[in-house]
């Protein structure tokens, strides 16, 4: 049985969709990032970076509850464990690790600071704006071309890869993207988008988020002086 301690946003997404795709129990318990719920000492036990989303394990490699952050590395985790969305054989293993570090290392940085400096960022600043959205352009870019020689990130098979980068894909026209311009990225995002697991993941806890540019209160726990704990 699984505790996942997690929010509505695309981090969060991936864990949610790789759940669903296992069809395994779990409880998810809401972690409210705009109340600064981030920052209680019962989630920084298992979560000291203070950021969603984290997992425990009630029968963990041991035997024994096991809790681990960070959502490459739980979807890592959860692919060992069960044997599922990884190829076993070397060469396609190390491709899904590649597609999904290129996610957590490019993809999802990037295209956050787009997000921030369009969308969030109390002033615009327009080097930023044009900096993290034409590298979102590229990033775009490196995905269609990919998805020239396969049909999924790493291969002709879904993988953690594709579970990992998909939910930064849904906010693409928030940073500025028509996928009507990268024609590869568009089916592979349709096929991915029409499965059932898929759907059930990103609904999880959306019927709690608000708007964090509401609220003085809730954008200084996400990206003000409330990180400074």
């Amino acid at each position: 049985m699984f505790d996942l301690y997690s929010w509505a946003t695309p981090n969060g997404h991936k864990v949610h969709i790789m759940l669903e795709e296992l069809d395994v129990p779990y409880t998810v318990h809401a972690v409210d990032i705009g109340a600064g719920d981030q920052f209680q000492p019962d989630f920084l036990k298992i979560s000291p970076n203070n950021k969603i989303p984290a997992l425990v394990d009630s029968d963990g490699p041991d035997g024994k509850p096991f809790h681990i952050f960070e959502s490459g590395a739980i979807l890592y985790y959860l692919a060992r464990k069960y044997d599922r969305f990884l190829p076993q054989e070397p060469l396609e293993h190390y491709r899904v690790m590649e597609w999904l570090m290129f996610q957590m290392g490019g993809v999802g940085p990037m295209l956050g600071q787009a997000h921030h400096f369009r969308i969030y960022a109390p002033e615009k600043i327009q080097y930023a704006i044009e900096r993290y959205s034409r590298e979102a352009r590229r990033l775009y870019g490196v995905i269609d071309t990919q998805l020239e020689r396969s049909e999924y990130l790493a291969g002709d098979e879904y993988s953690i890869a594709d579970i990992a980068t998909f939910p930064w894909i849904r906010s693409h026209e928030k940073q500025g993207i028509d996928l009507e311009d990268f024609p590869k990225l568009k089916v592979w995002f349709d096929r991915i988008e029409a499965r059932p697991a898929v759907q059930e993941g990103v609904r999880v806890l959306t019927d709690l988020r608000q708007d964090y540019t509401a609220d003085r209160d809730r954008w200084e726990n996400m990206f003000g002086s409330g990180q400074d704990r």
